[in-house]
């Protein structure tokens, strides 16, 4: 699988074409891989884009034009080889174009663009889609990194903290019907914090991810068992975020979204759904967060 690496004396980056994916933080100064390493025992994924969906459509569809397209969970871009098309000391960038194939399952013609750009501690991660066609399309997209939980000896899985910006004493999330797949949107729940932080459960993650609305999280990191922050990702002006892991696994997903799953029951059309993007012919999107490694 071709890949590329960018280093520094802090962290040393790869990056691989297939998916465009991140597959490796390595700490230097500390001697640890920050990513998960894909073990298929709990899941074979290090950091995979969503695109051209978040999550899945009710039914295992959506509608454009009356016509139902069948589409998997979190779309195709994450297994679809991308093409190098830029590459320094510090960066490089991947190339993803409609082709025959992606129009069957998705009728619009786009480029999706996405740059790993490392300076110091900080993982600039940028998006940039373009609508290539002649007609308005619709999408999500969101980023899926998935961080090692257990990175000093001798510790379980609960001596760690999710930590959120500094005064945050609460956060409201939804859950996802296990049948369908889609948010249960009309049931809210709280996660209480205390100083800003919230002690891993191992059971948390028992009904799949928690889906948090209305950009309520800019700032998320994953913190030591001192409460120190090893990890964190800074996601500002995101409207949607997730937190996930597979119950058991010694990793924590923090997920930025730009929109997210079909709400249960959703059955409209794909320019009808909440939290759609949506571009014009010609025009072009852009969005970015960053991974910090402390």
């Amino acid at each position: 699988m071709a890949t590329y690496t960018i280093e520094n004396g802090k962290l040393s980056v790869t990056i691989a074409a297939h998916g465009a994916e991140l597959s490796s933080i390595y700490d230097k100064e500390n001697g640890r891989e920050l990513v998960w390493q894909a073990d298929p025992t709990f899941w074979n994924r290090h950091a995979p884009v969503l695109f051209p969906n978040i999550g899945k459509y009710y039914g295992g569809y959506f509608t454009y034009n009356g016509k139902e397209y069948p589409m998997g969970q979190h779309g195709f871009a994450r297994d679809t080889e991308f093409e190098e098309v830029a590459a320094g000391e510090d960066f490089v960038t991947y190339r993803l174009s409609s082709n025959e194939t992606t129009k069957k399952e998705y009728p619009f013609d786009f480029k999706l663009e996405i740059t790993h750009r490392l300076q110091g501690g900080r993982l600039s991660v940028e998006w940039k889609v373009t609508n290539t066609g002649d007609k308005e399309m619709y999408f999500t997209i969101g980023g899926h990194p998935a961080f090692n939980v257990n990175v000093l000896p001798d510790t379980d899985f609960e001596d760690y903290f999710l930590a959120f910006k500094e005064g945050t004493e609460s956060l409201s999330y939804v859950l996802l019907d296990t049948e369908s797949g889609t948010a249960i949107a009309d049931k809210t729940y709280e996660l209480k914090l205390t100083n800003s932080k919230y002690a891993l459960k191992k059971d948390m993650f028992d009904k799949d991810a928690l889906v948090f609305d209305n950009g309520q999280i800019e700032w998320a990191a994953l913190a030591l068992p001192d409460g120190k922050p090893y990890i964190a990702l800074e996601s500002k002006g995101f409207p949607n975020f997730g937190i996930w892991s597979k119950p058991g696994a010694p990793y924590v997903c923090l997920e930025p979204w730009c929109g997210r799953c079909d709400n249960r029951g959703f059955e409209g059309e794909l320019s009808e759904k909440p939290g759609i993007n949506a571009l014009k012919a010609g025009e072009v999107f852009e969005k970015s967060y960053d991974i910090i490694v402390y």
